[in-house]
């Protein structure tokens, strides 16, 4: 085997999948996908060829022209990161079905009983791709180093509707044939009553990480000329999104203007239910976001422009394996602050920068024992990416970026970054190529900044930059004061949002007095904000000062929310470190209770800081 991707069985001496047709009937009592799948290769071939699966049950694999059976082997055992290695044997053939269906325990999929969304009374499932995950909802080459265009049609019931990170074509009776598709699974009545088929395409080659659905009880909101904002029909989120994410038409052109011409027709967002496990996922045409993004002052917007930028840097161009996902990151995290200052102006890009600034030096912290994941170039083999995902990639990336712009003047800068999205828009590309362009199209850039240094290094270079500016100074201030015993007046802190309060709580020394905290919350309510942000960061200090009043909220949060970046800190927090006995059993008794209710790949990380301290 010659693999490309330490994540993938996919063989570089095989030819690439180009295009996939699938045909999925969701069947929600089971929590499973009947599925036919359909996949075109770039040449005929002969001989073996690796596919990625995982939790997948492969009934039959045939000649879509003959229905003659292909064989076909299923490692026996599964690689606990990539899964099963589906071995198919081809003799010429250029396209290929396989017939198969999913696991309840499908890494991509959360399936929500009714009482776990907000009207209550209807099912609601979506998928999560990224990194490795789109093998477990159907076979591919599930390396962001192939791309694929791709149908699809999900049979669903008809009380239902879909939504797709592709065009939406039609819907219809599943009595409809379409010729164009994969046939529809043969083991499930396919016409059956009370059932609707959803038709999408996606023309453009996407890395299958990109591949999402969501199926539920859903509306709308047209909040622009090319954005629709999509979520759960019942409750109040649909009219707060619309209010909160009114502004996005003026980020797309932004974008446009910093980036060239935005490639992907529409910008629609959906909302998705509280255990969603990411700030958001940049699925093309369609963007998935968790609720605690709407926090009412459009701050939430910049989550919004993160996966904005995403559509040149991440889907446009895409890291070739995840040992060089700063590409995706680092590249998106520079134009979504971009994107804040044109639309919000500098103080905000600038509170941006320092909260990422912050959030970098504590990954320097959590890495300390393994130096290897402050690189920007990693090593991934046998390392699960879900396991390592971190700000490294995105803040480092980001100082990297913003050290070539103070070089060379953003002009220049500006200039180069187009070029670079221009010469390698729909390929995957590692860090050299990437290099090699710099170099190129920068004369002399490697005498001015140690480029090794930078991508191959550990740690922080010496020349990464604190953000400068009046709010982030007067903010950093205010929290060295507090050890001092000093608390914010109350006319300093009046014009403060959440980014303000998030900045000046992870300024605060990690080692408080309980008492500080109390007097702190008595004052500001900062147990209380509606910012998820402002609240976790002011929990984390609570538990590290063992306030054991704040236990309660602690709790609360953790079954309220899914979103990792909310688990880990509090979770790790909890378990971390000495005489913790009392934290530790409420660690364990609270995941125990609300696992059912995050997505398998937040459980999953949760499951790994556990087993890393307890």
């Amino acid at each position: 085997m010659a693999p490309i991707d330490p994540h993938s069985f996919t063989d570089s001496t095989h030819p690439v999948t180009t295009h996939i047709a699938l045909s999925l009937y969701l069947d929600f009592p089971s929590s499973t996908i009947h599925a036919t799948a359909l996949l075109s290769l770039s040449t005929p071939h002969t001989g073996p060829l690796s596919l990625d699966t995982r939790s997948l049950t492969i009934h039959s694999v045939l000649d879509p022209q003959s229905q003659a059976p292909i064989p076909f082997s299923l490692s026996s055992d599964q690689d606990p990161i990539r899964g099963r290695h589906l071995t198919l044997s081809l003799s010429n053939h250029s396209s290929f079905l396989v017939v198969y269906s999913t696991s309840p325990s499908s890494s991509a999929l959360q399936w929500l009983s009714p009482p776990q969304t907000f009207n209550k009374t209807l099912p609601f499932v979506y998928t999560q791709c990224q990194s490795i995950h789109a093998r477990s909802v159907f076979p591919c080459q599930d390396t962001p180093a192939a791309r694929v265009t791709y149908t699809c049609l999900l049979n669903v019931p008809s009380s239902l509707s879909a939504v797709m990170s592709a065009r939406h074509v039609t819907r219809r009776s599943p009595s409809e044939s379409s010729p164009s598709h994969a046939p529809p699974p043969p083991h499930v009545t396919w016409t059956a009553e009370g059932r609707a088929v959803e038709e999408f395409v996606m023309d453009q080659p996407i890395p299958t990480y990109l591949f999402a659905f969501a199926v539920g009880e859903l509306g709308f909101r047209e909040v622009g000329p090319r954005t629709r904002v999509y979520a759960e029909a019942a409750g109040p989120v649909l009219d707060e999104a619309a209010r909160e994410f009114a502004g996005t038409e003026e980020m797309v052109q932004q974008g446009e203007r910093l980036f060239g011409p935005y490639d992907w027709e529409r910008f629609d967002l959906l909302v998705l239910p509280p255990s969603f496990p990411y700030g958001g996922m940049e699925n093309p045409r369609m963007v998935f976001l968790t609720p605690t993004v709407i926090k009412g002052d459009a701050s939430g917007a910049q989550v919004v422009a993160h996966e904005l930028a995403h559509s040149w840097t991440g889907n446009l161009i895409t890291n070739k394996t995840n040992d060089h996902f700063w590409l995706n990151e680092g590249f998106t995290t520079y134009a979504e602050r971009r994107i804040v200052e044109a639309v919000q102006g500098e103080d905000r890009a600038a509170l941006n920068i320092g909260i990422g600034w912050k959030g970098l030096n504590e990954e320097m912290e959590r890495f300390k024992d393994n130096m290897e994941f402050t690189k920007l170039k990693t090593n991934q083999e046998g390392v699960d990416p879900d396991d390592v995902y971190s700000q490294v990639p995105y803040e480092k990336g980001f100082q990297f970026l913003w050290r070539i712009e103070r070089q060379i003047g953003r002009p220049a800068f500006d200039e180069f970054l187009k070029k670079y999205i221009n010469t390698f828009k729909f390929k995957s590309i590692d860090t050299e190529t990437f290099l090699d362009f710099l170099k190129a199209n920068v004369p002399g850039i490697e005498k001015d900044i140690d480029l090794e240094l930078w991508t191959e290094g550990t740690g922080i270079p010496p020349d990464a930059y604190e953000p400068v500016s009046n709010i982030y100074t007067k903010i950093v201030s205010l929290a060295n004061e507090f050890k001092l015993g000093r608390m914010p007046r109350e006319d300093e802190v009046a014009d403060w949002q959440g980014q303000e309060w998030e900045l000046y709580l992870e300024n605060l020394p990690k080692a408080v007095e309980a008492s500080q905290i109390l007097a702190l919350d008595e004052r500001y309510r900062l147990s209380e904000s509606k910012d998820y942000e402002v609240k976790v960061a002011f929990l984390q200090l609570a538990i590290s000062a063992k306030c054991r009043d704040y236990y309660g909220e602690v709790e609360k949060t953790l079954k309220s929310v899914g979103r990792m970046k909310y688990l880990r800190p509090l979770y790790t927090a909890l378990v971390q470190g000495t005489g913790k006995e009392e934290e530790k059993i409420l660690a364990k008794r609270v995941f125990a209770e609300a696992r059912d209710c995050y997505h398998p790949i937040a459980q999953g990380v949760v499951e790994s800081i556990f087993a890393k301290h307890l």
